[in-house]
């Protein structure tokens, strides 16, 4: 038997191919059945793609005996049989691998999501006789009893799992994209250290948030796949349609869908995706669900790529003393403050240079890792974040800073949400700050808003690469008027945005007192149509 393309592609020198351990473990999972539809009660004939990706797992092993990879990065469309696999795989590890007391779990972000593997398990085990006389279900508490070898299989949620006591033989995680941060490292981190040869499957399609611990799986596996990283223990599998290819071409949807014509029919994948080209708010699902391409939202407005080039550097110390305009985004005390500083150019070749500051509440900062699934311990350790004393924004510490920024640089005006916090406006006016109230309709918010586009497009914003702000950027969705004009919609923009209004705001007060004479850009050359 040839080994595997997968396997010779990510096998280590100290490791080889044994065919008879990786063909034990897909004769164990052609004895089950197929669940559902036409296919139900027909024998599990494994596909193409799922007879490597399980002979690489199964078969690449050490020098001992035991297996080379420890993570299984899968990222693979919709409806390719992902969960039916990883059920088959599931129930071969709690039965058949030969570990005493294994502690198999399935874990997902909510109780529906960790329980489609284990209802397929079920499924698969009251079609086979042998497999029903061996195992006790427990369906209230969604676990599977393989007594003979004192072991189980357990569903396990973000919404209720424990920190304790868990010794994992292996841990299937399904639809990483979604995965809570911190059960993730409760279950991946150490816990199976006990174990010889612990596994942990993670197997996904694609997702919309890149602040996500499924992205940074996504770019491990990535990296690991393009020889960027180097990691033997980690086997990353991603079938997924490339980020410039032509979503509309069915060459391209093969790349995504190693099942197709099989488990999901051409002709309707076809149809989805001239659903998708007659309404635009479809395309960025279609491209996630069936070609596993990380989207961000239903309608972004950002071109990230054309920021991301924008990120020229900023010299805090070469700023000193320079005029510049402020834009202040209270939030809630609960939430994330933003103060952003815009600096005009100075002459033809200068940009305007933006420095933005964050701060959240400190003692709420892991609560809200939890829910947001955003990194920002990284980003306050990185000095990014900034965090204030308490379970609310210390609008009195922020204030201080503001007053210490106010003697460094030339700060000419602060522009505020005119239903913010008044009491701290009051504040810095009493320090010697020019405080005006900006209003969030479509009348204030669309110039700065169309103009920040036209400056970001033509290279002429320098914002260092910040990464809080480059992600509230790439949160903003976009409210048209009738009449053409725009401004960022907080309730529909995925996640935060404060950073980016902050930086409208203060963008507006730069444009209208630009030039010696005080003369608005929007007077000279009227307003900006997109």
């Amino acid at each position: 038997m040839k080994t595997p393309k997968l396997a010779k592609e990510f096998m280590i020198k100290t490791s080889h191919y044994d065919n008879e351990k990786a063909s034990f473990v897909t004769m164990f999972i052609e004895q089950l059945k197929h669940t559902k539809a036409e296919w139900a009660g027909r024998p599990f004939k494994l596909l193409s793609w799922q007879n490597e990706l399980i002979k690489t797992i199964f078969g690449v092993v050490d020098q001992n005996g035991f297996r080379q990879f420890r993570s299984c990065y899968v990222e693979i469309a919709k409806k390719q049989g992902k969960t039916m696999t990883a059920a088959a795989i599931a129930l071969y590890l709690l039965i058949a691998d030969g570990e005493f007391g294994a502690e198999i779990y399935s874990c997902a972000a909510d109780r529906s999501q960790a329980s489609l593997i284990y209802r397929e398990a079920v499924a698969m085990i009251a079609q086979s006789p042998a497999l029903s006389k061996r195992l006790k279900i427990l369906e209230s508490q969604k676990r599977i009893i393989y007594p003979e070898m004192n072991s189980f299989y357990q569903v396990l949620s973000s919404e209720g799992y424990s920190k304790h006591g868990i010794n994992p033989h292996a841990v299937l995680f399904d639809e990483t994209h979604v995965a809570d941060r911190e059960m993730f490292r409760v279950m991946t981190h150490g816990a199976s250290d006990a174990r010889r040869q612990p596994l942990n499957l993670f197997i996904t399609t694609a997702g919309n948030n890149t602040n996500s611990i499924g992205y940074e799986l996504h770019q491990k596996a990535i990296d690991i796949r393009d020889g960027r990283k180097i990691d033997p223990t980690f086997l990353p599998v991603i079938y997924a349609a490339d980020e410039n290819d032509d979503w509309t071409d069915p060459k391209v949807w093969k790349k995504a869908n190693p099942s197709l014509g099989i488990t999901v029919s051409k002709e309707n994948l076809a149809l989805a995706c001239e659903s998708a080209k007659q309404n635009p708010s479809e395309e960025n699902s279609f491209r996630q669900l069936r070609l596993c391409q990380w989207v961000k939202q239903s309608v972004r407005w950002m071109p990230m790529q054309k920021w991301d080039t924008c990120a020229f550097m900023v010299d805090k110390d070469s700023l000193k003393n320079r005029i510049c305009y402020g834009g202040l985004d209270l939030s809630s005390t609960l939430d994330i403050t933003a103060f952003v500083l815009v600096f005009p150019p100075i002459d033809e070749e200068d940009k305007y240079h933006i420095l933005p500051y964050f701060w959240i509440p400190e003692e709420n900062m892991e609560l809200r890792i939890k829910r947001d699934h955003v990194s920002y311990d990284v980003w306050h350790k990185q000095g990014f974040l900034q965090t204030t004393e308490g379970n609310v924004v210390h609008y009195g510490f922020i204030e201080s800073f503001i007053e210490n920024l106010g003697q460094k640089y030339n700060i000419r005006e602060i522009a505020f949400d005119r239903w913010g916090a008044i009491q701290m406006t009051q504040n810095l006016e009493n320090m010697g700050f020019t405080v005006v109230p900006f209003g969030q309709g479509y009348k204030d918010m669309s110039p700065p808003t169309k103009e920040l586009m036209k400056l970001v497009l033509e290279e002429k914003i320098a914002h260092n690469g910040h990464p809080v702000l480059r992600w509230m950027m790439d949160n903003i969705f976009i409210k048209t008027d009738p009449a053409g004009n725009i401004k960022p919609d907080k309730e529909k923009s995925t996640e935060r945005i404060d950073g980016a209004v902050a930086t409208i705001m203060a963008l507006d007060r730069t444009i209208r007192h630009q030039g010696d004479n005080n003369q608005s850009v929007y007077n000279e050359r009227g307003l900006l149509i997109i």
